[in-house]
């Protein structure tokens, strides 16, 4: 009787297709509305420009270092405002099941920088006609969402083409107020700390780190065969696919992309906001990025990606229970050391 194995499977089934991302910006699906009793957008977008360490005190009351200062790791993220282009009405069809676009409205000057991003716009904005059309619709309206642009040229990322993305306007359920809120903030900057506070939860989502191609040892953390026995086909690879009848199974450890994937992450803290960036830049920049500017989010924890990456933040779908706190952190100590070698 030959001897069973028991072991948990190598490799996680969580994510299916492991394909590359179709963008580069990270969309949310679902936009959770916190309903604090005025208009705001949903959600932000900063740029990953590195991560250091901070000393702060732990002011959960479960935990056994309650009141003391701990280490944890952090995430800086350079967040120059966003800029809001235009906003868009949306309605359902019939059937419920498809979100249709009522009208659009666009600011007036357009900046040039969105030119490269879209290269053909329309000569003229009728606002006023547009803003009659969402009006005269408003009982039919589900949602109204901004359509913001990125400004890298105010962060330390080096680049003049800017990302553009639609974030939600919600926090009230009259859609009169949500209309005339969006009306208000077009063509205006939007800073962090107009959406966010510090202390707060929320959830990044972000597109990895890509590393191509990859076998089944790295991609799934297969076995690797003994490579003295009865193994001239190779020994990075599984032993058998599997039957071909009646089908070969999704689960099978298979070569393939590896990396550049979507993904995210819930409930991280947020530490600080600030409105100086030199107050987390280390003295010689943050390794390939450089140095932060203006406004940044010193976030709990990691965020997916690279440096320089986009990650898009929105309130939390799933929130912490009564017993953790939400208040500022007090921070001791945050490192501004050189990172080069670390």
């Amino acid at each position: 009787m030959g001897l069973k194995i028991h072991r948990p499977k190598r490799g996680s089934m969580a994510y299916y297709p492991r394909k590359r991302a179709e963008s580069l910006v990270a969309r949310f699906r679902v936009w959770p509305d916190p309903h604090p009793g005025k208009p705001i957008l949903l959600g932000f977008a900063a740029y990953k420009a590195g991560m250091a360490h901070a000393v702060v005190i732990d002011d959960r009351p479960t935990s056994p270092f309650y009141g003391k200062e701990v280490v944890k790791p952090v995430t800086i993220l350079d967040a120059p405002p966003i800029k809001v282009i235009a906003f868009r009405a949306y309605t359902y069809d019939p059937w419920k099941n498809l979100k249709l676009s009522l009208g659009e409205v666009w600011m007036p000057d357009v900046p040039k920088d969105i030119l490269r991003k879209i290269p053909v716009l329309p000569e003229k904005f009728n606002k006023e006609e547009m803003m009659k059309k969402i009006l005269d619709n408003v009982d039919v309206i589900t949602e109204v969402r901004a359509i913001v642009a990125t400004q890298p040229r105010l962060s330390g990322i080096g680049k003049k083409t800017p990302e553009i993305l639609e974030i939600p306007i919600g926090g009230v359920d009259d859609m009169n107020q949500i209309i005339k809120f969006a009306d208000s903030i077009l063509g205006k900057d939007i800073n962090i700390n107009d959406v966010f506070s510090e202390g707060q939860y929320v959830d990044v989502a972000a597109i990895t780190k890509g590393k191509g191609w990859q076998g089944v040892v790295k991609r799934f953390n297969v076995k690797i065969l003994p490579k003295w026995h009865k193994h001239r086909k190779g020994y990075r690879r599984i032993g058998a696919i599997g039957p071909q009848n009646p089908a070969l199974t999704f689960t099978t450890p298979r070569p393939g992309q590896m990396g550049l994937h979507k993904r995210t992450e819930y409930n991280k803290r947020i530490l600080r906001i600030g409105m100086n960036g030199a107050e987390v830049t280390p003295s010689s920049g943050f390794p390939h990025y450089g140095i932060i500017k203006g406004p940044y989010i010193v976030l709990e924890g990691t965020v997916p990606g690279v440096v320089k990456r986009l990650v898009t933040l929105r309130f939390p779908v799933r929130p912490r229970p009564p017993t953790y706190p939400t208040g500022k952190v007090q921070i001791v100590w945050l490192s501004t050391q050189p990172l080069q070698g670390a």
